[in-house]
Parts: C-alpha cells; structure tokens; sequence
C-alpha cells in the first residue's frame, strides 16, 4: 500500500524550498567523490553532477521506508510526519544507505570525471555549490517550488562565473538545459551531457573491450534531449556489440521512475517488464548498460540472479583510463 501521496509531494516539495533538496545530504556526502582527482574549484567551464548518483542510494531507502510504512498503522500519520518534518528533517532518518552502496554511485562522476581527463576537455568543479537541480520535484509538477529553486541555482553559477556546464545524469540535463531556459529569462548556460562531449572528441581507446551488452535507454535523454545515437558510438568504438531491446531509442519503455516514490508497488511492475524485454534482446548476454541512476536502482531492484547492471561509464573507464 502507498502512503497518500498529496502528503509525500508535500514532504519532498518542503525539503527543497527549506533545504534545497528533495532529500536533503550533507555537502560532504555530496562532494565526497571528488576527494584526491584535484579538480580545479569552479571556472568557466564545470563538471556539474547536480547530486543525482549520490541521491540515489538514499532514495532507495526512502523507498523503502515507505514501502514498510504504507503496510502499517503509521501511514494515516503521514501528514503529522510533514508538519515534523518541517522543523526537523526526518526524511534523513529514514534513508541511511550503507557506505558500500554509497560507493556504487559516487563511482560514476569519478569515472566521468577520468574520462573527461583523458579526452583533453578542460573542466572544473563547483564543490559545496554543486546543488540539486530540482529533477525529481520538478517530475511530481511542483512548479512554483522548482522555479524559486532554479533561480537560486542560477544565482550560483553567475556568481561562480560558469558559462559552460558538462552534465552526467539524464535529468540534470534536461533541467538545467531545458527546464530552466523557461523558468528564468536570459538564461544563458551552454550545457551538455559528458557522454555528448566524449563523442565529439572521437577518443581511441587505450584497450579493446569484447562481448555484448543489452543497451537500455532512459526516456530523459532519449525522448527530450535526443541523446541516442552517441552512446551508441561510444560504446561500439570501444569494441562491444550492442542489442537493442524491442522498446529502445525514442520508444524506450520506462524503467519505472521517478513515481517509485509515490506508487512503488506500479515502479516494480513496471521495472520487472522492462528487464524481461532486455532479455529478451540477447538471452545469451548478462550484461545491460544503463546511463541514469534511477534506471539503475529500478532495474536492478527488479531482476533476477544472474543479470548484471553496469553504468555506461563503467565501460568506458575501462577502455579510455585504466
């Protein structure tokens, strides 16, 4: 059973007008990945991770909590928990990823950061200014709350000086190239998708991968910011075959988010569908390349032993770095 859902927007639309963030962490956690890479602070020209692959974990915990509270008495109470919770940031006590899974995420923008390195692209980081979008708020139609939101955000990068930001998650990209050009009048940020700029640079790989891999699409990157073709390219330069699902490119079919939140029960069903279509592709091959967290956590949440999940970084640090 869900938790009523008026009451969870409610909670998620609070922590990002109080907090900045719909599930709030501290700026350590947030930069922690960035630790001995000796990125420049700030610049022209930034890698922007906009917190999504470290807000993952924790929001998988929240799941969670929400799955067990939905089944229990406690859940008539959800709209005294955001009354708390304004005062008290309860959200935090129910989302406590262990260190070992924090891992997992904070290793792709230490990945992209690499690859970037390696492609020659000039970059820095903005470090306790690299803020949350907005994304998931923005999902659940919190319109007022994200626009006072984006305003904030683009406050920092003028102050910062940034003219140019390299995104790494699908839906930091299409926030802060798409959403936020209507919110904010002379919005004047060039932005683009590191897996964009590494197909314009044409890298030789230093190493040869070989196999196959099941290529599973967001519907961010593919239906709204016409990301397709080039990691497709990239991973083909790199020597893996690449199938395609029945439902791919444009047509993707969704992994399940971002209502996980709200209808995690309807997130599920929805995930398991679309791991068996990756299966489908090639029942030989284990492996299925991902590009965005939240596809991440849902599909793997929802297959079976045996299927691997990797980020589409993953391989390509493998080729290009190390």
């Amino acid at each position: 059973m869900s938790l009523p859902t008026g009451e969870v927007i409610g909670i998620l639309a609070d922590n990002l007008r109080i907090r900045g963030s719909v599930l709030p962490i501290s700026r350590r956690k947030v930069t922690r990945w960035a630790r001995g890479l000796d990125l420049p602070h700030g610049g022209e020209t930034v890698l922007y991770t906009g917190m999504m692959y470290q807000l993952t974990p924790y929001i998988e915990g929240l799941v969670k909590a929400e799955k067990r509270l939905g089944d229990s008495p406690l859940a008539k109470l959800t709209w005294l928990g955001r009354k708390i919770n304004r005062v008290v940031n309860i959200s935090a006590f129910m989302a406590r990823p262990s260190a070992k899974l924090r891992a997992v995420y904070n290793e792709v923008p230490v990945n992209v950061a690499l690859l970037l390195k390696a492609a020659g692209v000039e970059f820095g980081y903005l470090y306790k200014d690299d803020l949350y979008s907005g994304a998931l708020a923005h999902d659940l139609g919190v319109d007022e709350v994200v626009a006072d939101h984006a305003r904030k955000v683009y406050r920092v990068f003028r102050k910062r000086g940034v003219r140019r930001i390299i995104t790494i998650d699908p839906h930091t990209t299409n926030m802060l190239r798409s959403v936020y050009p209507k919110l904010i009048p002379g919005y004047d940020i060039e932005v683009k998708s590191y897996l964009e700029m590494l197909a314009e640079r044409e890298l030789v790989p230093r190493t040869s991968l070989s196999g196959e891999a099941v290529i599973h699409d967001p519907c961010v990157f593919a239906r709204y910011e016409g990301v397709v073709e080039e990691p497709r390219r990239l991973l083909a330069a790199i020597g893996l075959t690449v199938r395609e699902p029945e439902r791919s490119g444009v047509m993707t079919w969704c992994c399940g988010g971002p209502v996980e939140s709200l209808y995690p029960e309807k997130a599920e069903a929805n995930a398991r569908r679309r791991v068996e279509q990756l299966q489908e592709a090639a029942p030989w091959a284990a492996e299925v390349v991902t590009m965005c967290p939240m596809c991440f956590v849902n599909l793997t949440g929802a297959a079976p032993d045996g299927v691997t999940f990797n980020d589409i970084s993953h391989y390509l640090r493998r080729a290009h770095v190390s």
